[in-house]
């Protein structure tokens, strides 16, 4: 992976709806969901939810499968693990445990 592909997951799930989104699809599991389900569970219209999903595919954050006329979306936890490696990597420069100051 790219650092370029990288950046462009983090920027992706940098957005309240894309992130709450990828959690539901963690939390779905390999089978993932059909749209319509994501957009039940979470209350985004479906316009917005397409707009997402399209910006999370192209991040590879997500990825998605047709079973007849649905297509259901599954997370890809490889590409958010390569997103928190760079950030350990270059931004905390490699330290993986860093206090907050209080």
């Amino acid at each position: 992976m790219t650092e370029d592909s990288r950046m462009l997951a983090l920027s992706a799930i940098a957005h309240r709806s894309r992130l709450a989104i990828f959690r539901t699809l963690v939390a779905a599991g390999l089978d993932g969901l059909p749209a319509g389900e994501i957009s039940a569970r979470l209350g985004i219209v479906p316009s917005s939810l397409s707009f997402h999903l399209k910006d999370m595919l192209r991040a590879n954050l997500v990825s998605g499968r047709r079973e007849g006329t649905f297509i259901y979306h599954s997370a890809t936890p490889d590409t958010i693990h390569r997103v928190i490696e760079i950030l350990t990597e270059n931004c905390l420069a490699g330290s993986a445990r860093i206090r907050p100051n209080t």
